[in-house]
């Protein structure tokens, strides 16, 4: 796995987080305000909390790969083929 597909996975990780981010709050917003019985503005608030929950998730995994791509040249587990200069 080269630099480049750690940094497309830490972008789309990272927009994964924040996009769980405004979901959550969306979800809160609409479904809880639209509620007229107490019961669903409580699943509301669940399902809303649920969401968010992963956001810190994505963005740790942005994090993770992002330095993978910066400071190692192989992940863990994975084996870099070098290309010799012949010329």
């Amino acid at each position: 796995m080269n630099s480049s597909i750690c940094r497309t996975l830490s972008t789309i990780c990272f927009q994964a987080g924040i996009f769980s981010i405004v979901l959550s709050i969306w979800i809160w917003w609409i479904k809880g305000g639209a509620a007229d019985l107490p019961e669903e503005q409580a699943h509301a608030e669940r399902f809303g909390i649920f969401i968010g929950l992963w956001a810190p998730t994505l963005l740790i995994l942005s994090n993770r790969f992002d330095r993978y791509a910066d400071k190692a040249k192989e992940l863990p587990g994975m084996r870099v083929t070098e290309e010799s200069d012949q010329g």
